[in-house]
């Protein structure tokens, strides 16, 4: 099968399109035809090696064999399934979340049955599934689950144009809340368009400085920190930022011991109900997807390119040559 592998950290450059060997499903596992993955910040900063945490587990001086093949998020149709497999069966059409085996950047790749997966929705294109299946799920389990969002409060969004940012403006209006999205001026109309009551233009106004107070500040572009957006929170507020690394570790750990304002760091690994949640959504048709432009697979280094200059809106999305034919 065709993947895109890349065999040392550095410039997007780094991936090549090679011939590797097909994976074959252990009993629990099933065989995706892959059809459609995505480009994003995390893959870029794996492929980059900048991230000591990322070196952790993909290999110090280079990626481990298991780890060359990049890529989060896919979406295609079960070809095969292990002969233990209950939740899925040959031709189910799927989206998920690899985790950090990643690999989507290819043609097949194999997922146990128990990992982030599901049928997509009916009425989405694998293109538009695949654009979720990250991004609007990790909005998801900050916004519901870590922040517990209530009808009624006032959200800010701060990076309201990205992939995970125009889900989190969604998610947030369908909870009922009061949205406030922070992009550029460029994005202004888009995310007024998901339901944002309000938008600041971050060229023109700093919303730490405005006055205005808000229950839930979601970083999503983690390019604030706590102590600024502190006097921004209402009591009992929630600071919710995305950024890996030490700092927000420690303050989620003192914030939850001591203080009213809280800050709200982890990690969603499993994202099985959120994908079903989605789906609902989807196919009740109070959610969208939001794709910036597509890339064929042989072109991943161009996404990476373009990912990493910083104005991307909504999610960059792969497809997969087999996925043309």
């Amino acid at each position: 099968m065709k993947a895109i592998v890349y065999t040392q950290y550095g410039l997007p450059d780094v991936l090549q399109l090679k011939e590797v060997e097909k994976p074959v499903p252990k009993n629990n596992e099933v065989l995706i035809k892959i059809y459609a993955t995505t480009a994003t910040s995390p893959d870029c900063l794996m492929r980059s090696g900048k991230s000591l945490l990322g070196r952790m587990i993909t290999g110090f001086k280079k990626p481990r064999d298991k780890y060359r093949i990049l890529g989060l998020e896919l979406a295609g149709e079960v070809e095969a399934v292990g002969r233990d497999v209950k939740r899925f069966k040959e031709g189910d059409q799927v989206y998920g979340f690899t985790g950090f085996s990643a690999g989507a950047y290819a043609e097949y790749k194999c997922m146990p049955e128990t990992g982030s997966l599901a049928v997509k929705p009916s009425n989405m294109t694998y293109e538009a599934a695949v654009a979720i299946a990250d991004g609007a799920t990790t909005a998801l389990f900050f916004l519901k689950d870590k922040a517990n969002i209530k009808s009624g409060e006032k959200v800010l969004i701060n990076g309201a144009s990205g992939s995970m940012g125009t889900a989190a403006v969604q998610l947030a209006k369908y909870f009922g809340a009061e949205v406030t999205g922070v992009c550029s001026s460029s994005n202004i109309e888009l995310v007024k368009s998901l339901g944002a009551d309000e938008v600041i233009d971050y060229t023109k106004e700093d919303f730490t400085e405005n006055g205005k107070s808000y229950d839930i500040i979601f970083d999503v572009v983690s390019n604030s920190s706590f102590s600024r957006c502190k006097n921004s929170l209402k009591q009992k507020g929630r600071y919710i930022v995305t950024k890996q690394g030490l700092v927000p570790v420690v303050q989620t750990f003192w914030t939850s011991i001591a203080g009213n304002k809280k800050v709200i760091f982890t990690w969603s690994i499993n994202k099985i109900e959120a994908l079903f949640f989605l789906r609902e959504l989807i196919e009740a048709g109070k959610f969208k997807a939001v794709i910036d432009r597509c890339y064929p697979l042989e072109k991943v280094a161009e996404a990476h390119q373009f990912v990493e200059a910083g104005h991307k809106r909504g999610s960059i999305v792969i497809t997969v040559e087999q996925s043309r034919k």
